[in-house]
C-alpha cells in the first residue's frame, strides 16, 4: 500500500529552519479576514506593525512552506496522490506568545496512523523552538481516501459531541470570494482551493477554502469575542474539519464559554449550518 506504516513510524524525525516577518503575520491576519473595518482599533492589532501581535493560529502557517497535510506527503512512507487527502482536524499548543519575528527551528514526525476501513489517517506532530525555548506542538490529522483496510489500530473516535445547550456567544463571519486565492499565499498552493478542475477530480464542485482558514477565522472570532482581543490567553486551539467552506460562504461560529475553555461549533450558514468544525475547543487562561 502507498502508505507504509511500519517505515512513517521508525522514521527519524525531520528538521527544518523557519523563519517569519511582521509582514508574514501581517498577510496571514489579512488571509483570515482581518482589517474589517480597516481603521477600528481592536483590527489594527492584527494588520498594523507598530500594534502587532500574533494570533496563535499563525504557527500552522509560519516559515511558509507547505503546511502539514501536504508536508506529511513527503515523509518517508508516504506515497499518495493528492487529490485523495483531506485536512482531517488540527491541534496546536502555544508555550508562549509567539514574537512578530523569529528564527526558529521545526522537527516533524509521524506519530501514528490510523485505520479507518476505508481511509488511513496520518498524524504529523510538529515541534517548533527559538533560541529561548520552545514555542508551539502542532498536531495536524491527515485523512487518505482509499488507504485503510488493512486491520490495523483505528485510532481514537471521531463521533459529534453532544453541544451542551444554547450557546453563550453566537457570531457570523462571511467569507470573501477571493479568500482561498489570498490565504494560499501565505504557503499552502494546494490547487484544490484555486483550480476547478483539480477540485472536482478530488469530488468537490468548486474549489474549497482552506481548513486551516476557517480554523484561523474561528479561533480570531474566539478571541476577540470572549477574550477580550488578547492573543496571549490562548493556550491550545483543536478542531475536527467535519466539513468544507465555499469561498462566499457565511460561517456562523457558537461559543460555549466555561472554566479555562471555550467550546465551538462552526457551520455554513448558507447550507443549512452544515457542519464545518466540531469537537473544537480553545483553551485559556484567565484575564
Amino acid at each position: 500500500m502507498p502508505v507504509d506504516t511500519e517505515r512513517a513510524l521508525a522514521a527519524a524525525p525531520r528538521t527544518i529552519e523557519i523563519s517569519w516577518t511582521p509582514e508574514d503575520v501581517q498577510l496571514y491576519h489579512l488571509g483570515i479576514g482581518a482589517g474589517v473595518p480597516a481603521t477600528d482599533p481592536r483590527e489594527l492589532r492584527y494588520t498594523l506593525e507598530s500594534r502587532l501581535h500574533v494570533l496563535p493560529s499563525f504557527a500552522t502557517v509560519a516559515g511558509g512552506g507547505p503546511p502539514g497535510v501536504i508536508a506529511a506527503l513527503s515523509m518517508p512512507g508516504v506515497d499518495v496522490d493528492l487529490a485523495r487527502v483531506l485536512h482531517g482536524g488540527q491541534s496546536l499548543r502555544v508555550h508562549r506568545p509567539l514574537p512578530v519575528r523569529a528564527a526558529a527551528t521545526r522537527t516533524d514526525r509521524i506519530t501514528a496512523v490510523h485505520d479507518k476501513g476505508k481511509a488511513a489517517v496520518l498524524v504529523l506532530r510538529s515541534d517548533a523552538a527559538d533560541a529561548d525555548g520552545p514555542l508551539w506542538t502542532a498536531e495536524a490529522q491527515v485523512y487518505v481516501r482509499g488507504e485503510g483496510g488493512w486491520g490495523g489500530d483505528r485510532g481514537p473516535s471521531a463521533g459529534a459531541p453532544e453541544e451542551p445547550g444554547a450557546p453563550d456567544r453566537t457570531v457570523e463571519r462571511p467569507v470573501r470570494e477571493d479568500q482561498a486565492l489570498l490565504y494560499r499565499l501565505t504557503g499552502d498552493l494546494n490547487p484544490l482551493h484555486a483550480d476547478p478542475e483539480f477540485a472536482r477530480r478530488a469530488g468537490f464542485d468548486r474549489p474549497v477554502l482552506h481548513g486551516l482558514c476557517t480554523y484561523g477565522m474561528t479561533l480570531k472570532a474566539v478571541v476577540d469575542t470572549l477574550l477580550d482581543g488578547d492573543v496571549t490567553r490562548v493556550r491550545s486551539w483543536t478542531a475536527r474539519f467535519a466539513g468544507v467552506t465555499y469561498p462566499g460562504e457565511t460561517l456562523r461560529i457558537r461559543m460555549w464559554r466555561g472554566d479555562g475553555a471555550v467550546r465551538v461549533a462552526v457551520g455554513a450558514v448558507e447550507r443549512g449550518d452544515a457542519p464545518v468544525l466540531t469537537g473544537a475547543t480553545v483553551e485559556f487562561t484567565q484575564g
